[in-house]
């Protein structure tokens, strides 16, 4: 090794600057490299990449407008010519601007437990209502007493988000309880009313919704003058218990009474018929009247869920015909608005019933149906037959039915009650 160190080439004399002046060169090249390379990231980072992103940004929002979802009148989809295609790609877009408010008269919403999607619709479309109804009591006997079921039912953090608006909540509270004992017997009418008022303060409520005729109705109650009597003071009596209590939210206002009512059966009223004498006679006692205009069909006679001229006869029958003299009591009325539809069967067995907005996709989805429109009622439907080759006849609402529905309202000058909102689809909310 040592031998072949001593037969390298010497180096010239000159050859040792050279190298120096070569490393100094390159020393200084190399220098120079990296601060171009540091030149260069700088601009890469700080100067390019934001410019980019600037510009992406304004390509991507200066045509923002025309791309936002609009309102769905604006987007010409309330009309009676519909097809599946277009609800299954329209019904899920909602207006940017969910909280304005196009129907101004009260809006009365129910949720059920039993539909989770209703307690996000009510979140965000709070704006939108002036009453909320989770449907979570029940009055029932025990015993020789009265239990109010249902507080289990309660989510804090649900009503916490919803104070944050402007809606009243109201639970609906169902009167199970034995209604001769209940009627007959002072002791048990107070329990129940100190139950209702004890709830609503501890639980912060602005009031609730009691639905109790229809049950007095199955026990014959009101066939009986002297019991439909009694009946109509204890409800004059539980709205004055709590009218005598402000809310705990606002102390300005006091606890509020929505009463339940269905619609009459006919021209000529029968004894368990809600009738305009009894609207006036509770009238002051009672801060709104929930109105069921739904249910007109079923699955032994199939059809439309709630006929537009139904609709208009029923309000007649409790109100007279529209106008200045009606206001004050039609300012009370809450319009039943149905949001779910029906899918009847139609065979000899018959049956089917009431299906959701999921459901009603799901089968336009599978059949792709041709929708029909129905003048006389006001609503859309269609036909399918299925893997047993059944015919079926499904009834669900549509845009247009709804806004006709808004607009019967505006003429009477009523508010709307929906049942209920889970059910619907997300763009119904554009109409309210």
């Amino acid at each position: 090794m040592a031998k072949r160190r001593d037969r390298r080439v010497a180096p010239s004399p000159g050859r040792p600057k050279n190298r120096v002046e070569s490393a100094a060169r390159l020393d200084q090249f190399s220098d120079s490299a990296s601060d171009r390379k540091l030149i260069t990231i700088f601009v890469i980072f700080f100067i390019v990449i934001p410019t980019v992103s600037v510009l992406l940004y304004c390509t991507k929002y200066s045509t923002r407008p025309s791309r936002s979802v609009t309102h769905v009148h604006q987007r010409g989809l309330v009309k009676t010519d519909v097809n599946y295609q277009e609800i299954l790609t329209e019904n899920s877009k909602v207006s940017e601007n969910a909280s304005h408010r196009y129907y101004t008269y009260p809006v009365l919403a129910y949720i059920t437990p039993w539909n989770s999607k209703g307690y996000e619709m009510a979140k965000m479309f709070n704006s939108k209502f002036t009453h909320l109804s989770p449907v979570w009591y029940d009055l029932k006997s025990q015993g020789t007493s009265l239990i109010l079921e249902g507080r289990h039912n309660a989510d804090a953090g649900w009503l916490l988000e919803l104070r944050k608006g402007d809606a009243l909540v109201l639970p609906r509270v169902v009167l199970e309880a034995f209604p001769k004992e209940l009627l007959r017997k002072k002791k048990l009418r107070d329990k129940a009313i100190d139950l209702i008022l004890t709830e609503c303060k501890e639980m912060e409520y602005d009031g609730i919704v009691l639905e109790s005729w229809s049950r007095w109705a199955a026990y014959g109650i009101l066939h009986d003058p002297e019991l439909r009597n009694m009946a109509l003071e204890f409800i004059k009596q539980l709205g004055n218990a709590l009218h005598s209590v402000n809310s705990v939210r606002n102390r300005k206002q006091h606890l509020q009474l929505v009463y339940v009512i269905g619609p009459p059966h006919s021209e000529k009223f029968q004894p368990h018929d809600f009738g305009p004498v009894d609207l006036q006679s509770l009238s002051d006692a009672v801060d709104g009247f929930s109105l069921m205009t739904y249910d007109f069909s079923g699955p032994h006679n199939p059809g439309p869920n709630a006929p537009l001229k139904w609709i208009s006869f029923t309000l007649q029958l409790l109100l007279g015909s529209p106008g200045i003299g009606t206001r004050s009591l039609a300012r009370k009325i809450f319009l039943g608005i149905n949001f779910y539809g029906n899918d009847f069967v139609l065979s000899e067995a018959s049956g089917g019933g009431a299906i959701t907005g999921r459901e009603y996709l799901n089968l336009l989805g599978k059949h792709k149906p041709a929708l029909q429109w129905e003048k006389n009622s006001g609503e859309h439907f269609f036909f399918f037959s299925d893997e047993n080759h059944v015919k079926h006849a499904v009834f669900y609402p549509s845009l247009i039915s709804i806004s006709m529905r808004l607009e019967e309202a505006k003429l009477w000058g009523t508010g709307i009650a929906i049942w209920e909102i889970g059910q619907g689809l997300d763009y119904f909310f554009d109409l309210l």
